[in-house]
């Protein structure tokens, strides 16, 4: 498995911006797929946005056209550009990996997963 590290979260009024940063280390040769998921409270865990070794990237439908996701793979780090922030933002974000080359936004799919980071966007 692959150990994941978040950072970059905090509180931001709405229609700002924040950009989430994801350390990876372990095994992160290979194809895979690497991913931000949110968990609101009493809310499930959601996909966010994903990307492939490729660079083929994947969004969900509430944050297409503000959130972008990009990696540095000489610094084995993944990001979440985060504009236009809304209220309904606000969550613990995480970032997740796996070797499954089929990237997609299923939670089920991904074996490793980071701490979290909170985002907290105020109206």
């Amino acid at each position: 498995q692959v150990q994941l590290v978040e950072s970059g979260g905090g509180s931001v009024q709405a229609g700002g911006s924040l950009r989430l940063s994801c350390a990876a280390s372990g095994h992160t040769g290979g194809s895979y797929c690497m991913g931000w998921f949110r968990q609101a409270p009493g809310k499930e865990r959601e996909g966010v946005a994903a990307i492939d070794s490729d660079g083929v990237t994947t969004y969900a439908d509430s944050v297409k056209g503000r959130f972008t996701i990009s990696q540095d793979n000489g610094k084995n780090t993944l990001y979440l550009q985060m504009n236009s922030l809304k209220p309904e933002d606000t969550a613990m974000y995480y970032c997740a990996a796996t070797t499954n080359p089929f990237c997609s936004l299923a939670r089920g799919m991904f074996d490793s997963w980071g701490q979290g980071t909170q985002v907290a966007v105020s109206s």
